[in-house]
């Protein structure tokens, strides 16, 4: 069983139970079809946990390799262990019908069902991405291969490479990077060669063309806005050779905890204090930055294939909301920018306006601003699409995440 009778997972499970909660929310529109066809009365709200288990049980019968009797007697049992006993008949009921009559078989009648993305979601990209919507929602619901970000202060991303074929990891560089490599099947970080020493992060390509964009040839005071959980401020040291002065700055002081434990681990250094970005006064100390970036909260519509829970966690709302936030912040971290300094923008989102419209606005409204559309090497131009203003990573594109950047410099 998948959860003891106390309710704990036994440690031997927990990949497994990783693998069907990360499989059902991937499908959850497409199982939620089929669960609308098999019951007949609503489930009271006190037990929308029956509901969540059937889900995870037509998991089971479709989309996994476990044996479909045992997976219908796992679910019916887990009902038990949930003290929903008196639910036990009508899960086995639902997927006995289930399998008997084929649902899974026929055509997904909704848009929701057949992309498994909430409407007001699919519409959006739809309406931003007119010739990529399918594609995009269809990387969406795939699994994201693993990268890694080798410390090149310590080893060749060459030599390590070495070391991962001694260590049975297969594994490939790519020519848009400098540093990564997208691993053939994820494994447990503590399997990576030299990671307990800093050797090696693990962090998506996407986010890995970030620092070198900043930087290139920068030096000085480096701000990292939105820095938790430190990947990027790693990455910037690590990139900067020592030749920048890094702070990196978050409004959640328990999420900084997750930077200094990243740049620890690495032997790296850098000023870590919480604070609001979009509100400088309180930490700043007066000192102009030539670089900041800011990796702004978005809604994550280029990364739901690594969490898939955001498909089912965003609202419509919740896009005015961050552009509104966005906006504050650039237009707080632009005073610190040095004249000729860098900003670059990043968001791991897909959707117009979090991106390009958020820059195109900056821009109307900050005579001292301009975009620099040179990409940093020509290696990434395969992967990018130039937008109005800026340029997206479309999720899946060379194995990598979405994400947008757009550099932006002080002209005065």
């Amino acid at each position: 069983m998948l959860v003891s009778i106390e309710g704990e997972v036994a440690e031997r499970d927990r990949p497994l139970l990783r693998m069907l909660c990360y499989g059902t929310l991937r499908s959850h529109w497409r199982l939620q079809s089929w669960i609308d066809q098999l019951v007949e009365r609503p489930l009271r709200k006190r037990d929308s946990i029956v509901r969540s288990l059937l889900s995870v049980g037509l998991y089971q019968l479709t989309d996994t390799r476990i044996p479909d009797h045992a997976a219908v007697a796992e679910t019916v049992e887990a009902a038990r262990v949930l003290r929903r006993p008196k639910y036990a008949g009508l899960l086995n009921a639902c997927m006995r019908r289930f399998q008997r009559e084929a649902i899974g078989a026929a055509e997904p009648q909704t848009d929701e069902a057949r992309f498994d993305h909430p409407a007001w979601l699919i519409d959006a990209i739809r309406r931003d991405w007119p010739d990529d919507w399918e594609g995009i929602l269809r990387e969406n619901n795939e699994r994201a291969p693993m990268w890694l970000r080798v410390n090149t202060t310590r080893v060749t991303r060459e030599e390590y490479l070495e070391q991962l074929g001694k260590a049975g990891i297969q594994a490939a560089a790519t020519e848009a990077h400098r540093a990564a490599l997208r691993l053939a099947e994820p494994v447990p970080v503590d399997a990576l060669p030299g990671f307990a020493e800093g050797d090696v992060s693990v962090q998506d390509g996407a986010a890995q063309l970030a620092a070198p964009w900043l930087l290139n040839s920068a030096s000085g005071r480096v701000l990292d806005a939105c820095a938790a959980p430190g990947g990027k401020s790693a990455h910037l040291l690590e990139a900067g050779q020592g030749s920048i002065d890094l702070t990196c700055v978050d409004v959640d002081p328990q999420r900084l905890e997750s930077v200094a434990q990243n740049l620890d681990r690495l032997g790296l250094a850098a000023t870590v204090c919480a604070g609001d970005a979009s509100d400088p006064e309180e930490w700043w100390n007066k000192k102009p930055f030539g670089a900041i970036l800011l990796d702004a909260p978005c809604s994550a519509s280029g990364v739901i294939r690594r969490h898939p829970d955001i498909k089912l966690l965003r609202r419509p709302g919740d896009i005015d909301r961050l552009a509104a936030l966005q906006t504050s912040i650039l237009g707080g971290l632009w005073s610190l920018l040095a004249p000729h300094g860098r900003l670059l923008y990043v968001t791991c989102s897909v959707l117009a306006a979090e991106n390009d419209e958020i820059i195109g606005a900056f821009l109307d409204s900050h005579a001292d601003a301009r975009e620099n559309d040179l990409l940093p090497n020509n290696n990434i131009s395969a992967v990018m699409r130039q937008k109005t203003c800026g340029y997206q990573v479309l999720p899946g594109s060379s194995g990598m995440d979405g994400f947008y950047f757009a550099c932006l410099e002080r002209v005065s």
